[in-house]
């Protein structure tokens, strides 16, 4: 039996304080915990954006950057940008590297849910094809910047307001 994936708990200043089931812990009053996004690009320079799964709790059917997730307890967030990447999206990264380092955000969704997180931004690059979990995600694109800049401009509603700040700083 495989053990319930736990998150990571920080104080302000992103200390870990603690730990708690992933499951439990996005509720109306989620506690601050770290996580991390990654963009995937691709050998033409475009970005691989993502439809998150309709079953998901928070933020059904919206836009967002290639994947995101949280590093289990003792785990290198690099091994869990890995990990995430190959359950997510069904792929192996090359080259990830930090590029926003000291990003966080705290946003509610419609749902009352909250997210609260000190997640640092990385990105990478396809290795291999995409095979996509369909727990997930239900749809893909490859972007260009610009473009994902200009719709995320014109409809920020349709993206994950993750995915708004981050491109806001990124693109």
């Amino acid at each position: 039996m495989q053990a319930a994936e736990q998150v990571v708990l920080v104080s302000d200043d992103g200390t870990p304080i603690g730990v708690a089931p992933k499951a439990t812990v996005h509720d109306g009053a989620t506690p601050l915990h770290l996580a991390f996004s990654c963009h995937v690009f691709d050998e033409e320079g475009r970005v691989l954006v993502t439809r998150r799964a309709l079953a998901k709790s928070t933020w059904p059917g919206v836009w967002t950057n290639s994947f995101c997730g949280h590093p289990g307890p003792g785990e290198a967030m690099e091994d869990a940008v890995v990990r995430r990447a190959s359950f997510e999206l069904g792929i192996h990264t090359d080259r990830i590297a930090l590029t926003l380092p000291d990003f966080r955000y705290r946003a509610v969704d419609g749902s009352g849910i909250v997210e609260n997180e000190i997640c640092p931004v990385y990105r990478s690059d396809l290795v291999g094809d995409l095979r996509p979990n369909p727990d997930e995600v239900v749809e893909t694109r490859w972007v260009h910047t610009a473009a994902l800049r200009t719709a995320i401009d014109a409809a920020p509603w349709a993206f994950s307001p993750w995915l708004v700040l981050q491109a806001r700083q990124l693109y």
